[in-house]
């Protein structure tokens, strides 16, 4: 039997790596994958030798990709295609097939295999499925129909690159294309899809059933269920002569939260989280930079430059032709190839798997990783750029699906905001008090009795349908971890938190870490005007200013002339009503409610 020995220390730099480069790359506004990426070349043999591919981590990283795509179809919702299902397969179509006949021509003519350059291909015509990720949230893109493209053509491009790549290795491991050997792996495949879609459309509700029924009721058990799931998924990919990642893909787009009980799933699905996205999926990413070799940028810099723009141009030249059919024009289309443009961690794993099965070269390798992590690096600048200019021509298209707003806190500030908004929009209340759940209640107002801290007490509140997050309890610490936790667990794309005035500029500094906005455009003294408003000791006003001015800018002229005052809106020509808060402008035509 072999002697395997682990290496604990190399294992625990590999990870003290993945940690801080995730960490910095989040921090400068990037997908964490790009850090580890970069620090895996860095730290790995191929520079300063710091940091060794050991059995042990070998082991691990294998184990991670797996788990990693059945992350990715987990976090698949279906209904998202429904809601930009022809634009996004237009977005989808020319997305693909442009950059990958691009890619695939560019590596024949550089004298690379067929079969080299069909990987190629594959890997630049993925598109991340991490368009769903923050940036959009950051953007403020979450509620138009740019998302909802990206997100449906993401979905459709990775799922056609995976069979795609699943088709290729299986012709790879036949070692021959004949017509026997033909029908022998379309028949495998067929079978494979034919199986696992039946079992995960039948026998894991059915499991399901069960399960609810019995009398397990503790997370490992469910924990343990799902990775039972996975890996025969991944085995009978196997069997069916495709790599395991596909199995596995398959069998997180049928382990949705209906599949077990939902409390339960939602604490197993966060272990599942920690485990993948936290352990082992990063160990993958900088073992992966490992096998990158800087020598391109001497001997084949001209293949690199090509590759790399070619996948850029491909992206966007041909999610925009391609997307001209939708009848949204030309500028959306570009605007939405922007966005697609990114390359993750489904190109990186197919790019290793092919390295791994000797279909690619270390040159190949390297070539595709940087691609990935310059690509990648393009979206927030492009879509950033490309958004703002739709903005600016007034076409940026936003969803009815997300006009909801959640107001945290019962009290008569919260009582009064809330009776304007609900004029327009929707609007529910969360608190912990009875009482004050009561008195919402009274006073015509859905209210959720709970801790807003809590992910299922966030849930009850349809977060989906929700544009707007409002932090208005006196407590500032739950005011800003309620806001931190709508924006990045629900995608909440506006959350507007109140500053206490005995709060100091440690307060106001943590709204840009948590992506927030400060309430009123000021620190407040809650309890004073909560006392004023119930006691009726206020008068609301209505003023229109007589240029356009930043909301700050409104409170400092209140201020100079000594107005004791509470800005509480904007109203809009038309009637609608939003938040008073920082950052925000107040157009000429516009008005701001206050009382005082």
């Amino acid at each position: 039997m072999e002697e395997f020995n682990i290496n604990i220390v190399n294992l625990l730099f590999v990870l003290i790596a993945a940690w801080a480069g995730g960490t910095i790359a989040r921090r400068v506004g990037f997908p964490a994958i790009l850090g580890e990426l970069i620090i895996g070349i860095l730290l790995g043999p191929g520079i300063l030798g710091l940091l060794d591919y050991t059995e042990t981590v070998k082991v691990i990283a294998e184990v991670g990709i797996i788990l990693l795509m059945v992350y990715i179809g987990m976090e698949i919702d279906f209904s998202d295609l429904k809601k930009a299902s022809w634009p996004g397969l237009l977005a989808a179509s020319g997305g693909f097939i442009v950059p990958f006949v691009l890619g695939y021509m560019s590596i024949i003519w550089f004298g690379g295999t067929p079969m080299s350059a069909l990987f190629v291909a594959i890997a630049v015509g993925v598109t991340s499925l991490a368009t769903k990720s923050r940036i959009l949230v950051d953007l403020k893109l979450l509620n138009t129909r740019i998302a909802y493209v990206l997100m449906a053509g993401a979905l459709i491009s990775d799922t056609l690159a995976l069979l795609i790549f699943a088709g290729i290795t299986s012709f790879a491991d036949a070692g021959s294309v004949n017509m026997h050997e033909l029908a022998l792996v379309g028949g495998k495949a067929l079978i494979f899809f034919a199986l696992t879609i039946s079992i995960g459309i039948y026998g894991l509700p059915w499991l399901g059933k069960i399960l609810s029924r019995s009398k397990f009721k503790n997370s490992t058990f469910y924990f343990t269920i799902i990775l039972i799931i996975t890996f025969g998924y991944s085995e009978m990919a196997e069997l069916a002569g495709m790599h395991n990642i596909l199995g596995a893909f398959m069998a997180g787009l049928f382990m949705k939260d209906n599949l077990f009980p939902k409390n339960i799933f939602k604490e197993v699905y966060k272990t599942f989280y920690d485990v993948s996205i936290g352990f082992m999926a990063p160990i993958f990413f900088v073992t992966a930079g490992f096998f990158v070799s800087l020598e391109v940028f001497q001997t084949d810099l001209l293949m690199l430059i090509v590759v790399i723009l070619l996948a850029i141009i491909g992206k966007i030249v041909g999610t925009a032709l391609f997307y001209l059919p939708s009848g949204h024009g030309w500028r959306e289309g570009i605007t939405v190839g922007a966005g697609m443009n990114g390359r993750g961690a489904v190109e990186v794993i197919i790019a290793g798997i092919g390295l791994e099965l000797g279909i690619i070269d270390n040159k190949i390798f390297s070539i595709l990783v940087f691609m990935a992590i310059f690509t990648t690096m393009t979206v927030p600048l492009l879509l950033k750029w490309t958004t703002t200019w739709l903005r600016r021509r007034g076409e940026l298209v936003e969803m009815s699906q997300r006009k909801g707003i959640i107001v945290l806190g019962v009290n008569p500030i919260s009582l009064i905001l809330a009776k304007h908004l609900q004029e327009k929009s929707p609007v529910m209340m969360i608190d912990t008090n009875r009482d004050s759940v009561k008195t919402a209640r009274n006073a015509g107002f859905k209210c959720i009795h709970g801790n807003a801290l809590n992910n299922d007490v966030m849930a009850e509140a349809n977060p989906e349908t929700i544009s707007t997050f409002i932090s208005l309890t006196s407590n500032p610490e739950v005011n800003m971890l309620a806001a931190q936790l709508a924006r990045e667990n629900f995608l909440i794309p506006n959350t507007l938190v109140t500053i206490p005035w005995h709060e100091k500029s440690t307060g106001v500094n943590l709204l840009e870490t948590i992506k927030a906005v400060s309430l009123f455009a000021m620190r407040v003294h809650l309890d004073e005007w909560n006392h004023k408003i119930s006691s009726h000791q206020f008068t609301e006003m209505v003023e229109k200013p007589n240029k356009r001015m930043e909301t700050r800018e409104w409170v400092k002229n209140k201020k100079a002339s000594n107005a004791d005052m509470l800005p509480l809106l904007i109203e809009s020509a038309e009637g609608h009503k939003r938040p008073f808060h920082f950052g925000d402008f107040i157009e000429e035509d516009e008005t701001v409610i206050y009382v005082k």
